[in-house]
């Protein structure tokens, strides 16, 4: 399997289908055939992680690019895991009867962020965010009370994040009431503040720095958007015009995302 890692066209053979990239600062991992693999930064050969029978999405690299967490659906329940970046056998963290999404790591590495409507009371089940180390132990709910998408900032001060997820996620341009801004909260003050928004589907946020990336369809098709928190800038950084961006990462200063069933790396600073 060859994988194209920068954004630009895709040759002609390359593997599609590969879901949910994350990225390290050697390596891209991503999902694909119902399991895990990983290809180095600058493109060639990728290498399946995991052998599990069973469905896997989610990865995300730890800070130290040295583990993987993910979500599989091993024993008839989507949980949490985690591997060696360089393959072996997942160890499970969770094992509550609600499905269990990976949404990245701690900034210290220690514990892994998830989100889970277990332990709601609405009739749906309401998800929100919790934690779990990665060493294994008891699971602890964070403060917000309803989440569906996010990520802790480097530095821990904030989280970016997404309240509820759609009835359809893959619906393009829905403009209905499921819509919501990217919600970015002070984790000690409680503070709120918002990315521009009318009514466009806004997902996936991600930090590199002081700044926050996610998905919009603002522009007609879902493109990666750019948001600088400290100056209020607003820029469009991706302007495909056939099919959505999918997914997004971040990590060692680039933004990976899933466009068209291939994997794409951009470096918001170049922008290549």
């Amino acid at each position: 399997m060859s994988c194209m890692t920068h954004a630009q066209a895709p040759n002609a053979g390359q593997t599609r289908l590969l879901r949910t990239p994350t990225v390290s600062t050697t390596q891209i991992a991503f999902a694909y055939a119902n399991n895990i693999w990983s290809v180095p930064r600058a493109g060639g050969s990728a290498r399946r992680l995991t052998s599990f029978p069973g469905q896997t999405s989610n990865p995300h690299f730890s800070p130290d690019g040295k583990w993987i967490a993910f979500s599989g659906e091993y024993a008839g329940n989507v949980d949490v895991y985690v591997v060696a970046a360089e393959g072996g056998e997942p160890r499970r963290l969770t094992w509550h009867p609600g499905g269990d999404l990976v949404q990245g790591w701690t900034p210290d590495g220690k514990s892994i962020l998830f989100v889970s409507s277990r332990a709601t009371w609405a009739p749906s089940g309401a998800p929100r965010f919790w934690t779990v180390a990665a060493e294994g132990g008891v699971e602890e709910a964070m403060t917000l009370p309803r989440a569906y998408q996010g990520k802790i900032s480097p530095d821990a001060t904030h989280i970016a994040y997404r309240m509820n997820n759609s009835w359809d996620e893959e619906r393009r341009n829905y403009r209905g009431g499921q819509n919501r801004p990217i919600w970015i909260v002070d984790l000690k003050t409680y503070d709120l503040v918002s990315p521009p928004w009318t009514d466009s589907k806004d997902v996936d946020p991600v930090w590199l720095n002081d700044a926050v990336y996610f998905i919009s369809d603002r522009s007609g098709v879902a493109n990666v958007w750019e948001y600088q928190t400290r100056t209020k800038k607003l820029t469009q950084l991706t302007r495909f015009t056939d099919f959505d961006v999918k997914t997004l990462d971040s990590g060692d200063g680039v933004v990976v995302f899933e466009q068209a069933g291939y994997v794409h790396e951009l470096d918001p600073r170049s922008g290549k």
